[in-house]
């Protein structure tokens, strides 16, 4: 694979001896598509057989994106096949806004949407999911000519699209269930920050922050912890993303927050022990797709 030529690295690669390529159609497939980077995974009955991580060093502008994914699943095993027994799309983007249900009209997901980001009707198509946990719908854009490629390929089985927030918000809040304190919960993800608060399993906070530099994280933690009354010294912080457990960043975060710890996997998902080279708090928004159903 020439990496440089197209584009696109392959970081992280691990696949089970079970997967085989033969039987696609048994397996849910995963796709996780941000502006600068993807994520593959495939299922079979909440067993973990695929994971992949990709970047894109150097894309401007959505065609390049669009350019980009063209060669990866052209150049890709099994991506292009469309006998998969399922598959669902994340977005990874900052246009998103979360409706509650009971307010929710599907002919102004674009109106919602203008509260929170610039919209653009000719180039972009607003879709929505549905938040079985928070009792909320995340509308978000998506640009047109990827979502219509991807359908595209997709022809035989349409995917699910969904939001990245969605999956956040979801996965944050199964994890939380059995949780009776005031938490903080924190997806460190490559360019952006993501911040939530659950407490017995119900939420009371999402957002998400665009990160230029190391301290952006410290200063959007402790901001949302003041606007939450939150404390640093003893309010419990939960940690997933990409971040190491010995690395720089941690120790920093640790002279600010004195109760943090780092997340785990999630327990509706089995793992062999091939995956044990990915640390546990690793690819968390990824996992928690599987959460959210059509």
């Amino acid at each position: 694979m020439q990496t440089a030529a197209l584009n696109y690295k392959l970081i992280k690669k691990i696949k089970d001896e079970r997967f085989d390529e033969e039987s696609l159609h048994l397996y849910q497939l995963f796709i996780n598509i941000g502006t600068r980077d993807l994520q593959v995974l495939v299922i079979q009955e909440n067993i973990v057989l695929l994971l992949e991580d990709y970047v894109f060093p150097s894309l401007n502008t959505n065609q390049e994106l669009l350019h980009v994914l063209e060669q990866l699943f052209d150049a890709h095993a099994c991506l292009r096949a469309g006998f998969w027994k399922s598959i669902t799309v994340g977005i990874k983007n900052n246009k998103y806004v979360q409706v509650p249900q009971t307010l929710f009209v599907a002919e102004s997901a674009a109106e919602y949407l203008k509260f929170n980001a610039h919209v653009s009707t000719g180039h972009e198509d607003f879709l929505f999911n549905e938040n079985s946990r928070s009792g909320a719908i995340t509308v978000f854009a998506v640009n047109k000519d990827l979502h219509a490629w991807i359908n595209t390929i997709y022809t035989n089985k349409p995917p699910l699209f969904v939001h990245q927030s969605s999956a956040l918000i979801e996965g944050v809040m199964e994890a939380s269930e059995t949780s009776t304190d005031h938490s903080l919960y924190i997806y460190i993800d490559r360019f952006k920050l993501h911040i939530i608060s659950c407490k017995k399993g119900k939420l009371f906070y999402y957002n998400q922050f665009i990160v230029k530099q190391f301290s952006d994280y410290v200063k959007y933690i402790m901001l949302v912890m003041k606007t939450l009354n939150m404390d640093q010294q003893t309010s419990r912080v939960v940690l997933w993303g990409y971040i190491g457990k010995n690395s720089p960043h941690y120790h920093e975060f640790y002279k600010y927050i004195s109760n943090v710890t780092f997340g785990e996997r999630p327990a509706y998902l089995s793992f062999g022990y091939i995956f044990d080279e990915v640390q546990d708090h690793h690819f968390f928004d990824l996992y928690s797709i599987s959460l959210i159903q059509s």
